[in-house]
């Protein structure tokens, strides 16, 4: 595995290795050992799989307050997504800045989303399918959504008319939230 440091701190991409021969391919996706080696320390207790069927259907910006907060290791099996990440912790000084990457079944890339982030992902083909380890387990109180567009954020998103859920069209502006991180 290789890990790509991005703008934001402790927000990681991570590349795992690929062995390629003439029947296909091999990949590790989650090793503790080797994250732990790396500097990425959370006790995943929860897989989640997501599926959409359009192409455009837009998921997030989601999040949990704490106690209940959630890392997650991200990844896409099938198409590919646009996968956004928002730094809302208030002390960081990256607050409410975000990162967007490309996830696809074919790159095989991973994004590792520490505690104190928004995670929403726009699906960039029909059939997406989206997995994710959280290292706390979901807790209905404590869910939180922003509204994707949210201008004081500023996600670009592309130019878009997205599928929403109805949480996720109605939800409202990160001003208008009791995030705690």
């Amino acid at each position: 595995m290789k890990i790509l440091p991005t703008k934001i701190k402790d927000l990681l991409i991570i590349e795992p290795t690929v062995f390629d021969d003439s029947r296909g391919w091999f990949a590790e996706t989650y090793n503790k050992k080797e994250l732990d080696n790396l500097g990425i320390n959370a006790d995943f207790v929860q897989d989640n799989r997501s599926f959409s069927a359009a192409k455009g259907t837009l998921r997030g910006l989601h999040l949990q307050n704490n106690p209940h907060a959630q890392a997650k290791l991200v990844y896409c099996t099938k198409g590919a997504v646009l996968d956004v990440a928002v730094d809302l912790r208030k002390d960081s000084p990256t607050f409410k800045q975000w990162l967007v990457v490309e996830l696809t079944a074919e790159n095989k890339k991973q994004l590792f989303i520490p505690r104190g982030f928004a995670h929403g992902f726009l699906t960039l083909t029909d059939n997406a399918e989206f997995n994710y380890k959280v290292d706390n387990y979901y807790n209905q109180q404590a869910e939180r959504t922003i509204i994707f567009n949210d201008p004081e954020i500023g996600v670009e998103w592309g130019d878009i008319n997205p599928i929403l859920s109805e949480k996720d069209r109605s939800a409202p502006l990160l001003k208008d939230c009791d995030i705690n991180f």
